[in-house]
């Protein structure tokens, strides 16, 4: 991805910092015209446009009191979801049969191409996070999924450390 934005950083001594260095892009400026998925509101703070991202795609995500998006995918795309406020409840798989819940201060990944949907678990407050995707562009795949009624409960394991979410 060679835009007119494109620097190549291997050449330290040929970069105008100022104009190709730290970019700091207020709250006020978030870009809406984003793919969106119905039931949440995206934003794009961090892409190619906005800022020559060569590699990742950041913004955030607000979902209303009792909302719920509709399922969805991002293709070859890994995720990672922070929660900032409100408590998330993630479904997921090929009729969103599994779920976890995600509270404000934890980090949520979704692997590429994995059938997820977003839902707010509470009643009265909004859920807002930040989003991290692997790649600057902004890929949504919305999927028209017949979920399960009762999604099986999935505990995070740390593998490495030996500890569950019931530890």
């Amino acid at each position: 991805m060679h835009g007119l934005n494109w620097i190549d950083m291997s050449k330290p001594e040929n970069i105008d910092w100022k104009a190709h260095g730290v970019k700091v892009i207020p709250r006020d400026s978030l870009d809406t015209n984003t793919p969106q998925t119905p039931g949440m509101s995206r934003a794009a703070a961090i892409d190619f446009a906005r800022a020559g991202s060569q590699r990742i795609w950041a913004g955030t995500v607000s979902i209303l009191a009792n909302a719920k998006t509709g399922a969805h995918h991002h293709g070859a795309l890994e995720s990672v979801i922070y929660v900032l406020r409100g408590r998330a409840r993630m479904r997921w798989g090929e009729r969103l049969e599994y779920v976890a819940e995600a509270a404000a201060g934890d980090f949520i990944y979704v692997p590429p191409y994995v059938p997820h949907q977003e839902i707010n678990a509470s009643s009265d407050e909004t859920l807002e996070c930040v989003l991290v995707r692997s790649d600057n562009e902004a890929v949504v795949v919305n999927l028209d999924i017949e979920p399960v009624e009762e999604p099986s409960p999935v505990k995070w394991v740390d593998t490495i450390h030996g500890r569950s979410e019931a530890n």
